[in-house]
Formats: C-alpha cells, sequence, structure tokens
C-alpha cells in the first residue's frame, strides 16, 4: 500500500494514518515550540535593531544641534533666530564686505559640494538700484539694536509694510443709537464717517568709509562692528524724527502736531495740562494730568521725558514728604511715578517756558512707527578710494495714531 512506501520514502509516520481503502491520510503536526520562539526572537532583534539605528540618527542630529548652540555661546531654549543663518552665508558676506571676492568663495563651495545660493540673495531686491538688499544677518542685527536702544520702538506700535507707506482710518464719530419700545418703531440711525490716515516713509542712510588696508588687517569681526554703529547712527535719527520730525523726508515727529488743529490729523492735535507754576514742574500738576487723561487710555499709561526733566521731578514730594519718583528695585523694570513706569527719551524738550517736555499715555495706541521692511547696503570701492564706503539705507515713517491717548504737560510761562 502507499502508506508503508511513503513512510519508505522518508514521510513521518505521525504525519500517516491508513485509510480503509489503503490509501494514506496526511495528518498536520503540532508546531515546534522551539522554532516557534527562535522566530519571535529573531523578528524582536530585527525590530530592535532598526529601532536603534533610527533613534541613532536623531540622537546625532540632536548633537549637531547642541554643538551649533555651543559654538554661537547659546543655551537650549534660547530663540534660535539669534543664531546664524547659515555660516557659508554669513562667511560670504563677510569676505564680499572685506575684499568682495564673494564670487572665489561661491567657486569653492561649489567644488566641495556645499550649499552656495548666496549670491543670488544679496543681489536679489534692489537691482534697479545697482545695490545689494542686505543678506538676513545683517538686517536682523541692524533691528536688534535698534530694539534695545530705542524707547520709542519699545513702548510705541511698530508695523511693518512692503510699500512706500501705512495707511489706516480714524473714526470721526457720528454712531447713531437709541432706546425703544418693544414693538416701536426703529427709525435709522446715523454712521460713522471715516477719514484715511497715511503715514509715509522716509528714508534714513548712513555711509560709513573704511580704508581698504582695514577691511583687510582687520582682527574684530568687522560685519559686527560696523553693524553696531550704523545702527547706533540711525537710532540717534529716528529718535529725534520720532519726536520733533517734520515730515519732509522723515517721520512726522508727535511734538510737530501742535499747533495745528486738524491739519495733520482728523481727530486733532493732542491735549495739554498746565504745570501749575511759572517755569517749573509740580505734583499737583503732574496728578492732574493723569486724571485728566481718559481712564481707557490710563490703564495702560506710561511716563515719557529725558533725564533732565526726571533730575527735577525726583525732587518732588507729596503732602506727607514721600518722594513722587520711586526708583525701580527689580532689574530690567523701569521707575515709577504715581505709580507708572518711566521711560526716558533724551529727545524730549527741557523743562523751559511754553514747552511740553513731559507725556503721559498709552504710547502703543498713540503712536505708530512704520518700517519699510528690508535695509539695502551698496559697497562702493570707487568713489573715494583708497577706501571703500559702505552705504546703508532704510526707510522708516511714524505719526500719531489717536491723539487722545497721551496728553502732555505744558509749562506755564
Amino acid at each position: 500500500m502507499l502508506g508503508p512506501v511513503m513512510a519508505s520514502a522518508g514521510f513521518p509516520r505521525a504525519f500517516l494514518n491508513s485509510r480503509p481503502d489503503g490509501l494514506p491520510t496526511i495528518r498536520a503536526e503540532a508546531p515546534d515550540p522551539r522554532k516557534v520562539l527562535a522566530d519571535l526572537t529573531k523578528s524582536h532583534e530585527d525590530f530592535k535593531a532598526s529601532y536603534d539605528a533610527r533613534f541613532g540618527d536623531m540622537q546625532a542630529a540632536y548633537d549637531g544641534l547642541q554643538k551649533q548652540l555651543a559654538a554661537a555661546g547659546m543655551q537650549p531654549g534660547t530663540d534660535l533666530s539669534a543664531l546664524p543663518v547659515d555660516p557659508e552665508y554669513t562667511r560670504t558676506f563677510a569676505n564680499w564686505m572685506r575684499r568682495d571676492d564673494g564670487e572665489q568663495e561661491l567657486k569653492r563651495a561649489n567644488a566641495s559640494g556645499e550649499r552656495a545660493v548666496i549670491r543670488t540673495a544679496m543681489s536679489s531686491g534692489s537691482n534697479q538700484d545697482g545695490g545689494y538688499l542686505a543678506p538676513v544677518e545683517w538686517d536682523r542685527q541692524i533691528h536688534k539694536a535698534l530694539r534695545l536702544e530705542s524707547t520709542l520702538r519699545n513702548v510705541c506700535s511698530v508695523v511693518s509694510t512692503t510699500t512706500g507707506g501705512y495707511s489706516t482710518l480714524w473714526n470721526l464719530g457720528g454712531w447713531g443709537s437709541g432706546w425703544v419700545g418693544e414693538t416701536a418703531n426703529r427709525p435709522q440711525t446715523t454712521t460713522a464717517t471715516l477719514a484715511p490716515i497715511t503715514f509715509k516713509a522716509g528714508e534714513l542712510y548712513a555711509q560709513p568709509a573704511i580704508s581698504q588696508n582695514l577691511l583687510e588687517d582687520a582682527g574684530l569681526p568687522l560685519e559686527d562692528w560696523l553693524a553696531t554703529e550704523v545702527a547706533d547712527e540711525f537710532n540717534k535719527q529716528e529718535s529725534v524724527a520720532f519726536v520733533s520730525g517734520d515730515g519732509v523726508n522723515k517721520p512726522q515727529g508727535f511734538l510737530s502736531y501742535f499747533g495745528t488743529t486738524t491739519t495733520l490729523h482728523p481727530g486733532g492735535e493732542p491735549s495739554v495740562t498746565n504745570s501749575g507754576a511759572a517755569a517749573a514742574v509740580t505734583g499737583d500738576g503732574l496728578v492732574k494730568l493723569v486724571y485728566a487723561l481718559g481712564a481707557r487710555y490710563r490703564a495702560n499709561g506710561a511716563w515719557l521725558m529725558n533725564s533732565s526733566s526726571m533730575g527735577a521731578i525726583s525732587q518732588l514730594k507729596d503732602g506727607q514728604g514721600n518722594y513722587l519718583w520711586q526708583p525701580s528695585l527689580i532689574l530690567g523694570q523701569p521707575p515709577t511715578l504715581i505709580g507708572k513706569p518711566v521711560y526716558f527719551e533724551e529727545s524730549m524738550p527741557d523743562i523751559t517756558a511754553g514747552a511740553v517736555p513731559i507725556a503721559f499715555g498709552d504710547w502703543s495706541r498713540f503712536y505708530v512707527i512704520n518700517d519699510r521692511v528690508g535695509t539695502s547696503l551698496l559697497r562702493d570701492p570707487y568713489t573715494a578710494k583708497p577706501y571703500v564706503l559702505f552705504y546703508t539705507r532704510k526707510r522708516v515713517g511714524g505719526g500719531i495714531l489717536d491723539p487722545r491717548a497721551v496728553r502732555f504737560l505744558k509749562i506755564a510761562a
């Protein structure tokens, strides 16, 4: 029969059963536990190896990031916007500033397979002017320095635009309303009248000259130093313009709105409170100034004055002999006057008869600074040989948003 034949052919007898007709019946055998365990073990090892490889890649990337942070002198959790955008980007820009050999740097980068899309970024955006749009590294350093040094940029509204100016609308009022009975007619009410306000951007520039020898031999980070110097000069010019600029090729300073009624702003000019004493500031005058301001502006109110005015005010006392001015005991926090923070702006006028040297109110609602996006840089090695000129320019505007948001103290004659 087939059973003995298949058995003799090597089939295990456990797989064979004889049927009545003599044909074999194949019976399934239970799986070997040792083989199942081996298969499971192998599958686990394969998964573990794959996981370890992927985790190793993640760890390598994390370690690389930590090294970059350490190289930049930063700790984890630091604002990553302070990191260099790209080492190749920064190095090429530095070489371009010193020797204008960025093209050679690009060829070297291309030959080594590194990223080299740098020259395009430096030459885009203002080709029609023959200049170069400053790399992000340059632009960011300048704005960072301005933010740290400019008082008005810290307290006023700052907007960036991609056009030549910033426009908004002023509501002249006129919304009508009224009480009515349940079934009474609802006549039409008056609607608001809107007036546009436009703040045009003026142009601010600096053009430092550096000898070619100094550019080649300087051992300091030249781009950092030059950016700081330009930012300092921009800061001085901006501060004066935001306070007293006449709006001609520059921002409209808030002091220039006095005496113009509605010609500069449809809401009129800022309001003033009399100081209460001839050519001097009094405590009563300061208190009156605070509470003459609308309550909705008083909540976020802050003082603005120069150091000379603050020196005079710091000597004022209340009826109990307490100083109205309180120095701050917390690092980074401004001093207070009548419980409100005090900010210093040296472009504000001194205390003299007829001047408005002190102001109080909500500055974020009072004044807007409009930054035209981008700072441009033109390297000129030809005009003033053997000096290289770095013509840096930016466009910035400003003006009053809401004249009621800040009130000024006018010194009595």
